[in-house]
C-alpha cells in the first residue's frame, strides 16, 4: 500500500477512536434531520476517500447525525458529481472532490452539470504540494541543470503522468510553458504506475504529491528537484521551491473540497462548513504527516466557488495550450 494511503488509513483509524471530549462541538443553527451522504467520486482507499473517512466521525459528531461515505466512481469523477448536482438541495447530500472537478470541462464535451453553477461551496478542505522528481540516473541535481538538459535534448526525456488532465499532466504543462522546454508526456493510469515508471527507468521525470513520492525519495529511487509551491515543506526541508530555483511561474498544488447542490440554504452551508472546519482542526496534526494542509479563507460558499471558477479557467487554458480538447 503506498505511503500516503497507509498513513491516511492509520490516521483515520486513530480519529475514529478519539475520545468524545476531543471531538468537534455542534455548531448553532441548522441541523440535519437524518444521516448525511458524502459522495466521493473515486474508489475507496484513495486520498480523497481517506480524507473524507478521517473527517466523517468529527463532522458527524458536530452535526448530530452520521456522515456516511459513498464511493460513486466513473468518468473521472463526473458520475459522483452529477449525482450530487441533481440531489435535493437540503444539506443531506454533499460531494467531496479534488481538483479534477475544475478540470472536467476541459476534458468532457457534454458534462451533465456545471462545476460552478450547479454547486454551492462548503469549504476547500486541504491543499497538497507536488514535487518534481527524476530517476537517479538523470544527470541533474537542480532545476537549472534539469532545464539545461531538457533544452539540449528537446523531446528526448519522458514525463510520467497520472493520466490526461490529472495533476501531474497539468503541472507538467505549466512547467513546459514556464520554462519553455519540451518533454514527452507518457500517461499512466494513476500516480502509483507513474512512480513505478520512474523507479524502473521507463520514464525520467514525474511531478507527484509529496506523500506519493516520499518513500521513493527516502529510498533513493527518486531524486527530488523542486517543489511546485511557494514555501518549503518540513517533510522535504532541503528541497527548494520553484521560486527559490528561479522559476516562480512553475506553481501548482492539488486540493480537495466539499460541495453541496446549488440552492442549498445558507444556514445549512454555514453549519456544514463549521463542522468541516472543526473536523480539520482535529485531524490537522495527522494531515501534516501526509503533506496535506488546511488553509484559511476558503470556508464560505462564495469564496469556495470563486476559487473553483478561477481554477477551472486556469486549467482549461493550460490544457487548451497543450492541444487537449474535450471529447
Amino acid at each position: 500500500m503506498p505511503l500516503d494511503r497507509r498513513r491516511l488509513l492509520a490516521a483515520a483509524t486513530t480519529t475514529l477512536l478519539a475520545p468524545a471530549a476531543a471531538r468537534a462541538q455542534a455548531p448553532a443553527g441548522w441541523r440535519p434531520s437524518r444521516p448525511i451522504r458524502a459522495i466521493v467520486p473515486f474508489a475507496a482507499g484513495g486520498p480523497t476517500d481517506l480524507l473524507t473517512r478521517m473527517l466523517a466521525e468529527p463532522v458527524g459528531a458536530a452535526l448530530g447525525q452520521p456522515l456516511v461515505v459513498e464511493n460513486r466512481t466513473g468518468a473521472g469523477g463526473a458520475i459522483g458529481a452529477e449525482l450530487v448536482a441533481k440531489a435535493p438541495p437540503d444539506g443531506h447530500t454533499i460531494l467531496v472532490h479534488d481538483s479534477a472537478h475544475a478540470v472536467a470541462p476541459a476534458l468532457v464535451a457534454r458534462l451533465p452539470f456545471d462545476p460552478v453553477t450547479d454547486f454551492s461551496g462548503i469549504g476547500v478542505l486541504v491543499f497538497a504540494p507536488l514535487v518534481l522528481s527524476v530517476n537517479p540516473r538523470v544527470p541533474a541535481r537542480s532545476l537549472d541543470e534539469l532545464l539545461a538538459l531538457l533544452r539540449a535534448n528537446p523531446g528526448r526525456f519522458n514525463m510520467a503522468t497520472s493520466g490526461v488532465g490529472g495533476p501531474v499532466h497539468i503541472a507538467a504543462e505549466i512547467l513546459r510553458t514556464a520554462a519553455n522546454v519540451q518533454m514527452e508526456m507518457v500517461h499512466y493510469r494513476g500516480g502509483a504506475p507513474a512512480a513505478t515508471a520512474i523507479v524502473g527507468g521507463e520514464a525520467q521525470m514525474t511531478i507527484l504529491s509529496i506523500a506519493a513520492s516520499l518513500e521513493f525519495i527516502r529510498a533513493g529511487t527518486m531524486r527530488p528537484i523542486v517543489l511546485t509551491v511557494r514555501e518549503r515543506h518540513p517533510l522535504l526541508p532541503d528541497v527548494p521551491t520553484s521560486a527559490e530555483a528561479g522559476l516562480p511561474n512553475f506553481f501548482y498544488e492539488n486540493w480537495r473540497a466539499a460541495l453541496a447542490p446549488a440552492a442549498t440554504p445558507p444556514a445549512a452551508l454555514a453549519a456544514l462548513s463549521a463542522a468541516f472546519q472543526a473536523g480539520l482542526r482535529q485531524i490537522e496534526p495527522r494531515l501534516r504527516e501526509v503533506a496535506e494542509q488546511p488553509r484559511p479563507g476558503f470556508d464560505t460558499s462564495a469564496a469556495v466557488m470563486a476559487f473553483i471558477r478561477r481554477e477551472m479557467e486556469n486549467y482549461t487554458a493550460v490544457l487548451r495550450a497543450a492541444g487537449v480538447r474535450p471529447e
